[in-house]
């Protein structure tokens, strides 16, 4: 049986785990937008039918021209990044595989299963005789980023999952080769609409015609595709919606600060934290009703996502004060 991984959310048993915990419950555990795109009016016909096939590449296109890829055929739509981080090992099949983490822990699981012998790295350098290498940039919990100068060094057929790109880093979209590359990007992160399901893949266009027929005819639901081409097409609320995030994670920084939490990294979505006592200060956050990520693998970190309201603001600072 495959072992369960651990991610953020899980609010109904963090419920269960603290039932006298105030409410609402504010869940900093994922690194989600917490101010949404404003959702519009959605129209029937986008419950009531199928996808039209059109209205799909209208918004691979305004996926294209958000990420600055040359071409919308390069980008596929999916019903989230998970569901492409689990579908490439059929499209790109390699038997030795490395993953440059720690990292998200979907990357390596889906190799494993299919079969590939994945080894662990520390940095692109190590990936030795790898025939595929895979890392998130910037790399999800710590935020580490990688230059285009220093992605052009791996030789091996590499896979680079930009979730957090949005906000942070140097995309390889703009650059991306003929061969070799491929690059995931999520939707529901930046706009805060993670329940949309909704993430692409942009790549060389044999290989997204292989993703493509993959996937199969209908995969993205009549309201994602809607809500995601609207929101793609609006480059002023994405770029305020960084300039908030910027000031809301420094303001999170100051705040971890003063409760003798050490930032060791992260994005404008998430802080990674160290404090010799994080079990400790985890519980008495869910106490308190704030839910935020554990690491089994490092019990000294904590993930905190950005606070989305005065009142979370408030309530954070209060139940960290002890720390």
């Amino acid at each position: 049986m495959a072992q369960t991984i651990a991610h953020g959310g899980g609010l109904i048993a963090a419920r269960r785990r603290y039932p006298d915990a105030p409410t609402p419950w504010i869940d900093l555990s994922t690194g989600i937008n917490p101010v949404s795109y404003p959702l519009p009016a959605l129209p029937a016909e986008v419950f009531t039918r199928l996808p039209e096939p059109e209205l799909t590449a209208q918004l691979e296109a305004a996926a294209a021209r958000a990420y600055g890829a040359r071409d919308p055929a390069m980008v596929v739509a999916a019903p989230g990044t998970e569901s492409l981080i689990h579908l490439l090992p059929r499209v790109l099949p390699a038997k030795r595989v490395a993953v440059v983490g720690p990292t998200f822990e979907e990357h390596e699981a889906a190799w494993t299963h299919a079969g590939a012998a994945v080894r662990a790295i520390a940095a692109p350098a190590e990936a030795g005789d790898a025939e595929l290498v895979v890392l998130c940039n910037p790399n999800n919990p710590d935020g580490r980023r990688y230059g285009r100068s220093e992605l052009a060094d791996i030789r091996a057929w590499l896979i680079v999952d930009e979730a957090f790109a949005d906000m942070d880093g140097e995309s390889l979209v703009p650059v991306l080769p003929d061969d070799g590359a491929l690059v995931l990007r999520s939707f529901g992160k930046t706009y805060g609409l993670g329940g949309v399901r909704l993430g692409f893949a942009v790549a060389p266009k044999p290989v997204a015609d292989r993703i493509r027929a993959a996937t199969g005819p209908w995969c993205v639901s009549g309201p994602a595709v809607h809500i995601g081409t609207l929101a793609l097409a609006d480059p002023a609320w994405r770029e305020a919606a960084a300039g908030r995030l910027a000031a809301d994670a420094a303001r999170l920084d100051a705040l971890l600060a003063r409760a003798s939490c050490d930032v060791v990294g992260g994005t404008r979505l998430f802080r990674l934290a160290s404090h010799p006592q994080a079990e400790a200060v985890a519980e008495r956050l869910g106490r308190a009703g704030i839910l935020v990520r554990r690491f089994a693998a490092r019990r000294d970190w904590l993930r905190f996502g950005i606070p989305g309201t005065a009142a979370a603001w408030q309530r954070l600072e209060a139940a960290l004060q002890p720390c």
